[in-house]
């Protein structure tokens, strides 16, 4: 099976585009050849900028004590877990300290940085980072990797705040769907929403040998999806298939 996840709302959107920009660039810096690192240098300028929104660490802490608040009076509930519970609370309470003692926009300490700025901004031209243009950047690409790994993890140090507090967020948002399954007909499926509550964050299951990806569409009324086919005379258009899939529903 393979999971197609489509966010429903600008935040959640946001911190997902993060959560895969904080993926690639920790990878990458556990590698030790120089183009893993210069690609966690990349993810690194890229969530400099996505992380750049004034609210960002205002939204991720309004968040994280709402949910204390919701979770805190489970204590008494004895359907629920005490133990694991409490370690949650623990882990909400250390990321929001962290992310208090934070000052400044995110991402300053690079932005003073000119070396990495120059970096930066060659970057953003095609094949703009050869030898001959950086080569104080040539240089360090062949220091020792220990070196490399010591100064990418400086760099991306006073980011991980941020990273704990969506990466609580999401798993959180995960969690708690009602998963439901559903037919398409002919590459199309069609839902009226008339919950409440509406979704932040959509899941969808299918078949991973199913030669067609989910095109979604959504707002607070209705849900729409079509499949586009990815294989033969199909691809690009309407999948013309019936098939069985799993829909969640994600709300924190």
């Amino acid at each position: 099976m393979i999971r197609y996840e489509h966010p429903l709302n600008e935040r959640v959107r946001t911190l997902m585009r993060l959560e895969g920009l904080y993926a690639r660039s920790l990878f990458f810096t556990g590698e030790t050849t120089p183009e893993a690192h210069h690609a966690a240098l990349l993810a690194l300028f890229e969530i400099t900028d996505v992380a750049a929104r004034a609210d960002l660490k205002t939204d991720i802490l309004q968040e994280l004590e709402r949910q204390r608040q919701l979770l805190a009076p489970l204590r008494n509930n004895p359907a629920i877990d005490r133990e694991m519970l409490d370690a949650l609370l623990a882990e909400i309470d250390d990321v929001s300290a962290r992310l208090l003692a934070l000052t400044g926009k995110a991402g300053l300490h690079l932005r003073e940085n000119e070396w990495l700025m120059a970096i930066k901004q060659r970057t953003a031209l095609p094949g703009g980072v050869c030898e001959f243009d950086l080569p104080a950047y040539h240089h360090w690409l062949h220091l020792a990797p220990q070196q490399r790994q010591h100064d990418l993890q400086s760099w991306i140090a006073p980011f991980l705040p941020i990273h704990g507090g969506l990466t609580i967020i999401l798993r959180l948002l995960r969690e708690n769907g009602k998963t439901s399954r559903h037919t398409a007909t002919h590459g199309v499926f069609q839902l009226m929403l008339t919950t409440a509550k509406v979704a932040q964050l959509l899941r969808l299951t299918l078949p991973a040998n199913l030669p067609c990806v989910p095109e979604i569409s959504a707002n607070k009324y209705a849900l729409n999806i079509r499949f586009i086919g990815i294989a033969g005379m199909d691809r690009g258009t309407v999948y013309d298939g019936n098939f069985d899939f799993e829909l969640t529903f994600c709300n924190l």
